[in-house]
């Protein structure tokens, strides 16, 4: 049916015009979908893995780099940060002798890159909470079960913190995730055990102290009985080697000596003692 207008005399068709709006609405929404869905930008340090609806579904071999990549509307592309992440896990887990202790770990991991699709496929974006995080306690509290809290608290923490990570690390690297470093941030005792902990280990430093001063004193007490033995030994031989003879030569010698000072003197020879020379008058 055509209507027509006495102030304008072209007619118009209002099928047409509704065909034309209905197609630029359709159009319109076209746009947006293939903009919102088929134009994708994977930003630095991720990676992307493709799920095609009518294609086989989750594409685990093909990953995606960053950069700007088409997919189709029915497809869709799933991202993964791929870089180093870290998390912080606070917990109470028993000690050897039964003494419950909180502890506060930082840990830092990554996905393997070449694998998110196998864990998207197996695990999916929840794997902190579902690998990750049960894995670290499990670890945390089976090692921390074989030490006393004072070991933990002083001499074995960097033992302890090394145990947890190899655990963990070799749990979650089935799983496509790879484990950077765990770190022990804080260990809380109670205050009674924990001031306990600290009497004793400053008891042992002074004991420590003692026990250094005393070998101190008997390595000094060594060297002292050395050194008058080697004193007395090189006595003994000096002695042994001084003849009559050698101490009339020595004194000749000295007689010699002091005859060509310039201070005026009466030299005897033969006036002293075994014939030693005398000196006389000395100015």
């Amino acid at each position: 049916m055509t209507n027509f207008n006495p102030k304008n005399p072209i007619p118009i068709n209002q099928g047409k015009i509704m065909r034309y709006v209905t197609i630029g609405v359709i159009g319109i929404m076209v746009f947006s979908l293939l903009t919102n869905t088929t134009f994708i930008t994977i930003d630095p340090g991720h990676k992307g893995v493709k799920f095609k609806r009518f294609q086989g579904g989750l594409d685990k071999t093909h990953i995606y780099d960053q950069g700007f990549k088409v997919v189709m509307p029915w497809d869709d592309m799933i991202l993964y940060d791929v870089r180093i992440q870290e998390a912080n896990e606070a917990m109470d887990v028993l000690s050897k002798n039964g003494l419950s202790i909180n502890i506060d770990l930082s840990y830092r991991f990554k996905v393997q890159s070449d694998k998110i699709g196998d864990l998207h496929d197996e695990i999916g974006k929840g794997y902190l909470d579902r690998i990750i995080k049960p894995e670290i306690r499990s670890a945390t509290r089976q090692v921390i079960g074989e030490y006393l809290p004072e070991e933990l608290y002083s001499t074995k923490r960097e033992a302890i913190q090394d145990e947890i990570e190899a655990m963990t690390k070799a749990a979650c690297a089935d799983k496509f995730i790879d484990i950077d470093a765990i770190l022990i941030r804080s260990v809380q005792l109670p205050e009674k055990i924990k001031q306990a902990i600290e009497l004793k280990l400053d008891e042992e430093q002074q004991s420590l102290q003692y026990e250094f001063r005393l070998e101190k004193e008997r390595k000094e007490a060594e060297r002292k009985i050395i050194e008058a033995q080697a004193k007395a030994d090189a006595n003994k031989i000096l002695n042994a080697s001084l003849t009559d003879k050698i101490l009339q030569d020595k004194g000749i010698e000295a007689t010699l000596d002091l005859a060509q000072s310039p201070n005026t003197k009466i030299v005897i020879v033969g006036g002293g003692d075994k014939g030693l020379p005398l000196i006389l008058g000395n100015n």
